[in-house]
């Protein structure tokens, strides 16, 4: 069965948003396992400089390369990466699953973005949308598509 690895940073406090993960990821058991692991994020002050702001994604970045499981193929979540529709989402996963690799695991960034470090490790660089979202927010929906992929992947209905 294939593995689903979502590597956050920060952590989920809101209930309403814990339950909606929490039920994207029960769909998703019909089709695969799936897993969020969080880092800590650090306090941010109301301004930073921007050698404070790399010092922060540099820690954040290191604690996120110590999370990647071997052997995964690493999506990182990025505002500069591609755009796909849900049907080019679900065949990027299906090429992936058929060159052999069974293990996705999906980067989400703190509220500063992701470090260089980590971009560079990707294997692809998505963009959700040009529009900014919360990294919460990013998980519920990267959840809902990566649902939404496995329904179609499995010829069932759901995409519209």
């Amino acid at each position: 069965m294939p593995k689903i690895t979502i590597l956050a940073v920060g952590r989920c406090k809101e209930k309403f948003q814990k339950e909606a993960i929490k039920e994207y990821q029960k769909r998703l058991s019909k089709y695969c396992e799936s897993e969020i692991l969080e880092v800590e994020d650090l306090k941010i002050k109301e301004k930073i400089s921007e050698k404070e702001k790399e010092k922060i994604l540099e820690i954040e970045g290191e604690r996120i390369l110590k999370k990647i499981p071997d052997g995964s193929y690493l999506f990182v979540l990025d505002v500069h990466g591609k755009e796909m529709d849900s049907i080019a989402f679900e065949k990027k996963i299906s090429e992936i699953f058929l060159l052999g690799k069974s293990h996705l695991t999906f980067v989400i960034g703190g509220s500063l973005g992701i470090s260089k470090e980590v971009v560079q490790k990707a294997d692809f660089r998505l963009s959700l949308s040009p529009m900014t979202f919360t990294h919460l927010m990013s998980r519920e929906i990267l959840l809902e598509q990566l649902y939404r992929a496995m329904k179609i992947r499995n010829g069932e209905v759901y995409h519209k």
